[in-house]
């Protein structure tokens, strides 16, 4: 028996998905099949008229974006996620010497306040947690009891306003980057444990592992540690060696078996090809097998001295794609919390313009406010505008995400910060 497909409403439906059956009875719609693939707008309207309400539509194949995403995890958001992308006339490719400069708009003002705050919280954080690696690699004990404050101003931003936070967190400078990149796991760490409904002392504990979960890496020779190149085969089976090395530091200090466990642990996969103990599925723990996702998210998406960043929107599409790598419900719970666009993320209209994505819809995954700056139909910048894809009456919406590297766009965090 054939799979019945991802249920979403009528007005959901786009260009290019895969029907798989209609709501109601086979004399209720106007189409001759109840299994086809939408290509003409129009019958998107026809089906709306015909007081269709509920359509089933494809979740495998090439047609969907995230295949590897649990629907039934996502509940009602699983037509956001597995949405196919919309079919745009063709683009012609960017000129390759000319990058388009950027304006920097004036940002809404509550977006603004908010980034103006998870600015200074990161930067506190960012002194603090370095002084806490530096305190390990001199060998002295590691209060994690004291972090409480930071995790508790953390979590703070993330009630306040998560896209804020999780997005200044995310740029960090190459010389900052162990310490920031603590603090963008913490902050990672306390969204995804809000949106599992974790209780209080759990997310708790999940923040203080986001900022030690790397605490090993104070015990990697610099000259590895810092190496502006890929390492070679033995210097990265010496980095392997940082989570039994933060693990037992902070067993010596007395830290909580949570904050130890996600230390050891944060690098293992629930297929079994992790390290360092190979673990599989429940033999990780949910915290875990938490940090995993946060970890690898914020490594991809950050700026390395031997790589460039991804685009957050395609670390989501890529990190879906590596099956066996994270847990199912763990990894759609955190493409709830950042979305399937994050904040920054560079991406194409159905109107044949790029923006930017500067805020998160409230309703859908789908349809966040945008920063349009640039016609791809006269391959030049346009004036910057806000545009809300959640607002009523909105006619344009997101194709996909594309490649800034592609384009040339430099300094693309001045459109939403």
């Amino acid at each position: 028996m054939s799979k019945p497909g991802i249920k979403i409403k009528a007005t959901e439906l786009r260009v290019g998905m895969r029907i798989q059956r209609l709501g109601g009875s086979w004399m209720q719609h106007p189409f001759l099949r109840g299994r086809f693939i939408l290509e003409d707008p129009a019958d998107i309207q026809r089906i709306i008229d015909a007081g269709i309400q509920e359509v089933w539509i494809s979740d495998g194949g090439d047609t969907t974006m995230n295949a590897t995403l649990d629907d039934d995890a996502l509940g009602m958001e699983a037509a956001d996620v597995l949405a196919p992308p919309m079919v745009a006339e063709p683009v012609a490719a960017p000129p390759p010497a000319v990058a388009p400069a950027v304006a920097r708009p004036k940002p809404a003002r509550s977006m603004e306040l908010d980034v103006e705050r998870a600015r200074k919280v990161c930067h506190n954080a960012r002194d603090q947690v370095a002084n806490m690696f530096q305190q390990a690699r001199l060998g002295k004990a590691i209060d994690t009891q004291a972090t409480l404050p930071l995790v508790d101003a953390i979590q703070a931003e993330v009630q306040r306003n998560a896209s804020a936070i999780l997005s200044v967190a995310r740029l960090k400078a190459h010389d900052d980057y162990t310490y920031m990149h603590s603090v963008a796991v913490c902050a990672l760490m306390l969204a995804l444990a809000r949106q599992l409904n974790l209780d209080e002392e759990q997310t708790r504990l999940a923040g203080i592992g986001g900022l030690t979960h790397d605490l090993g890496k104070m015990f990697v020779p610099l000259e590895i540690l810092n190496k502006p190149a890929r390492l070679s085969n033995e210097e990265f089976e010496v980095m392997k060696l940082h989570p039994a090395a933060g693990a037992k530091a902070l067993a010596d200090s007395q830290a909580t078996p949570a904050a130890i466990d996600i230390a050891l642990h944060h690098h293992e996969k629930v297929n079994g090809r992790g390290y360092p103990h190979a673990l599989k599925g429940d033999e990780i723990s949910l915290l875990a097998r938490m940090g995993a996702v946060c970890d690898v998210y914020d490594a991809v998406t950050s700026i390395r001295a031997y790589k460039k960043p991804w685009d957050p929107a395609m670390s989501i599409r890529e990190m879906a794609r590596w099956d066996g790598d994270f847990d199912k419900r763990v990894f759609n719970a955190f493409v709830k919390s950042v979305g399937i666009y994050p904040v920054g993320s560079l991406v194409k209209l159905a109107s044949n313009r790029l923006a930017v994505v500067v805020e998160q819809g409230g309703d859908s995954l789908l349809h966040p406010k945008v920063r349009v700056f640039f016609s791809l139909r006269s391959n030049e910048p346009i004036q910057a505008n806000t545009l809300d894809l959640a607002a009523p009456g909105c006619k344009d919406s997101i194709v996909g995400p594309e490649d800034p590297e592609r384009w040339g766009f430099k300094n693309l965090e001045l459109l939403w910060q």
